[in-house]
């Protein structure tokens, strides 16, 4: 009896090691099964527009299988979700920095859309502070565009001339002109019509003006956002 027991004991101690090569090529495949997975997800979003899901999906594969087949194989197509992806969010962003308000003036409307400077300007020798350009519809008073500040005031009591850039291509000269009163945190850019047509088509608008504070000062604009179908009146 004890013989049997330990020549079992034996045999049980003697089972032959795993062949490391066969637990690599198994290691191997479970991977690339989990990186096609992964890709499939990938497709399944690609192929439904759904270019945020696939850039997410794809930038996981790349980081945790960059050597898999998978990985390779949606390369491109990773590269071109990106692409959309980013174009998309850049659009929102861009379209969310215009707000569009609408009031009632007797029996009709009043309809403005305003953006604020991308960067804050200082304006009356202290902090820099927000600027909105604004463009406004009223059924009395007909349209106009206009800077706002926060703080300040416009050096433009008799006129002032104000220089226009669009994308940073050669400055343009436009008119603009301060209400008369003792302080004024708003001034019209008297060509409104030809202002709305330079912010329909331009990605960055910036417009240099004169301040009481000294000197002239430049608030820029990302007014790609721009949606003309909420201001009807202006096109």
């Amino acid at each position: 009896m004890l013989v049997a027991l330990t020549c079992a004991v034996l045999l049980g101690g003697c089972k032959p090691e795993p062949d490391p090569e066969i637990a690599r090529t198994e290691q191997a495949a479970a991977l690339d099964r989990q990186a096609e997975a992964m890709a499939a997800e990938f497709d399944a979003q690609f192929d439904a527009g759904k270019w945020d899901l696939a850039k997410a999906h794809g930038d996981v594969l790349i980081a945790e299988y960059p050597d898999s087949a998978a990985a390779e194989r949606i390369a491109g197509r990773h590269e071109e979700a990106a692409a959309k992806a980013n174009e998309i969010r850049e659009t929102r962003r861009l379209t969310g920095l215009w707000s569009y308000q609408t009031q009632p003036v007797g029996k009709k409307e009043q309809l403005s859309a305003a953006i604020y400077a991308r960067e804050n300007v200082e304006t009356d020798g202290t902090a820099a502070r927000p600027v909105r350009l604004i463009f406004r519809d009223h059924p009395e008073w007909g349209r106009s565009s206009y800077l706002v500040l926060e703080a300040g005031d416009f050096d433009c009591y008799k006129g002032c001339k104000l220089a226009v850039t669009v994308d940073g291509e050669k400055p343009r000269s436009m008119a603009g002109s301060r209400p008369d009163t003792d302080d004024a945190i708003a001034m019209f850019v008297e060509d409104e019509k030809t202002l709305w047509k330079l912010a329909k088509q331009a990605r960055v608008l910036s417009i240099e003006f004169p301040v009481k504070a000294g000197g002239k000062r430049t608030a820029s604009f990302e007014v790609g956002g721009l949606d003309p179908e909420r201001m009807p009146g202006w096109n």
